[in-house]
């Protein structure tokens, strides 16, 4: 198994521990280490982690589903109008410099983890 193809089985076995554990795991966990491990630039890291999280949220729901935890009316009230900001969102992406992608992601994580630390 060459170094590269470990890297991605060790992202992917991360990315799909926290999202299992606490809803997240692509943005959070997936993306910047696609990007420092393997040299992804953003646009490239966010697209290989979308895809991947189709792969990693459909095997939750399917989990999650089984010990009675979802809620399929308010995750369509959710998740329709997110089809939306997800189409608004790439589009914007591919206008902005991927530096300050870099830079807007650093400081939601760090606006997350102060709300978390401090409610």
């Amino acid at each position: 198994m060459s170094s590269r193809t470990l890297k991605l089985a060790v992202i992917g076995t991360a990315a799909g521990a926290f999202s299992g554990l606490l809803g997240v795991g692509g943005g959070s966990v997936m993306v910047p280490l696609l990007i420092v491990w393997l040299g992804y630039g953003e646009r490239e890291a966010t697209g290989t982690s979308m895809m991947a999280i189709v792969v990693i949220a459909a095997v939750g729901v399917v989990l999650y589903g089984a010990y009675g935890k979802v809620d399929p009316p308010n995750a369509a009230l959710v998740g329709l109008p997110a089809i939306a900001g997800a189409i608004a969102g790439t589009a914007l992406q591919q206008r902005i410099p991927e530096r300050a992608i870099s830079l807007l992601f650093a400081l939601l994580l760090i606006a997350i983890a102060v709300e978390l630390i401090i409610p």
